[in-house]
């Protein structure tokens, strides 16, 4: 009887764990689309993030909705930034009594 000896593989080396990127907004957060080659950010076009989804690559992702579109969007973090609303009052009553 002759036996075959055995083949070990070499153990193929673990990957390195990889961070899992962090979500910067908050849901119900405003943000507004970053400035970038040359345009300036539209100041008038606030977003609210209404849900946070998972990484696409190395950038976190967002669902937001503009209170003037039906529709929400979905984008990455790269893309947005963080705004301060100056008075939660005066748009709590656009919402609620329309602009103008």
């Amino acid at each position: 009887m002759t036996t075959t000896p055995i083949r070990t593989r070499p153990l193929a080396a673990r990957p390195a764990r990889r961070e899992v990127p962090t979500h910067l907004f908050a849901i119900g957060q405003a943000v507004r689309f970053r400035g970038g080659f040359g345009q300036p950010a539209a100041l008038a076009e606030i977003y609210h993030v209404t849900r946070t989804l998972p990484p696409r690559g190395d950038s976190p992702q967002y669902r937001i909705r503009n209170d003037e579109e039906r529709h929400e969007r979905v984008t990455s973090q790269s893309e947005l930034e963080a705004i301060r609303e100056t008075s939660t009052d005066a748009s709590l009553i656009e919402r609620t009594f329309g602009h103008g």
